[in-house]
């Protein structure tokens, strides 16, 4: 029914399966084998293969949890990947065969996180049109606080008072290569006391990755006397500096560390990325905004970036048919 043939990823895609990842144009290293399988003993891969004759067109890093596929829930963000030479009734198309090999296989429903516009190479919207043609429904929207830096941005003066703050308190920002201080001092006592959680990654899950990606995965503490006040686990693609986590230590934040420390890296570290994404402020899967960290965010001149969530039948493969005229 589809010219295009979908696969199931196997241990033998490995090299296939990365070298296409590092072309294509919507694509970041956490789609990488290396970083999508450091927690594969928590989800059952059911990432996707699409080919054209013998030509790989297209991947879908996905997971499998009872009758349903996830695009994946262990990744900030999945969808479907591919080249700029894909074009837009191709990517329709490779859509439909991704649902009806999922409906042959007993697959009820798929849910997609698509990959924020910010993270592409280039304009990758195309799948975006694929779900509008399949009537997916929106199930979450979060929104992302972004700097653009090519652009002009104007820190408030609030902020301006903290990094002067962190300024006059003599404190030190480090970029350091090992995670213990940040995750056993700051964070993982934080996320205990105020939210009752964990990190998403371990000490020795983001240790790991660490060694993996040592290009991309890169730990900043600020430091007053020599000891840890605060500190941010920075992911690095190509276009984005992406705050993964942000803390300060119980107390210590009227010192400015935080201001400071993120002060430096926008105009300084990453002055020459497209974007700064410090990430969502929301909570009950987008249905709730943490009013003061948006606050915070957009005062460094962030704005919003929406990332949405949606679900289709994989019966609805139908609903491609007969599309293009």
């Amino acid at each position: 029914m589809n010219k295009y043939t979908v696969k199931k990823y196997t241990e033998n895609d490995y090299k296939t399966w990365n070298d296409f990842i590092a072309q294509a144009k919507n694509a970041t290293f956490l789609f990488h084998r290396d970083f999508m399988e450091y927690h594969k003993d928590r989800f059952e891969d059911y990432s996707l293969l699409v080919f054209e004759d013998k030509r790989l067109v297209a991947v879908l890093p996905a997971n499998k949890d009872e009758e349903n596929v996830y695009s994946h829930q262990g990744l900030t963000y999945g969808s479907l990947v591919y080249k700029d030479t894909l074009k837009l009734s191709s990517v329709i198309e490779v859509f439909k065969g991704i649902l009806y090999f999922l409906n042959s296989n007993t697959i009820q429903k798929i849910q997609i996180k698509l990959i924020p516009s910010v993270y592409h190479q280039k304009p990758s919207d195309e799948l975006s049109y694929a779900l509008f043609l399949s009537e997916a429904q929106l199930i979450r929207r979060d929104s992302l606080a972004v700097i653009d830096l090519s652009n002009s941005y104007i820190l408030s003066k609030i902020r301006k008072r903290g990094v002067k703050s962190g300024i006059n308190n003599r404190l030190i920002i480090k970029e350091v290569d090992h995670f213990n201080d940040f995750w056993n001092e700051i964070l993982i006592p934080n996320l205990a006391d105020k939210h009752q959680a964990k990190p998403v990654h371990s000490l020795e899950e983001i240790t790991k990755l660490k060694a993996l990606f040592p290009e991309n995965i890169r730990q900043f503490n600020v430091y007053q006397n020599e000891v840890i006040v605060a500190g941010t686990t920075i992911f690095e693609s190509s276009n984005v500096a992406h705050s993964q986590y942000i803390s300060g230590k119980e107390g210590k934040n009227e010192l400015g560390g935080i201001d400071l420390l993120f002060y430096q890296l926008i105009s300084e570290v990453f002055k020459n990325k497209r974007f700064f994404d410090f990430g969502i402020s929301n909570e009950s899967q987008g249905r709730k905004l943490n009013e003061g960290l948006s606050y915070w965010k957009e005062s460094f001149g962030a704005s919003s970036v929406i990332h949405d969530f949606y679900e289709v039948e994989t019966s609805n493969y139908s609903l491609l048919n007969n599309i293009l005229i």
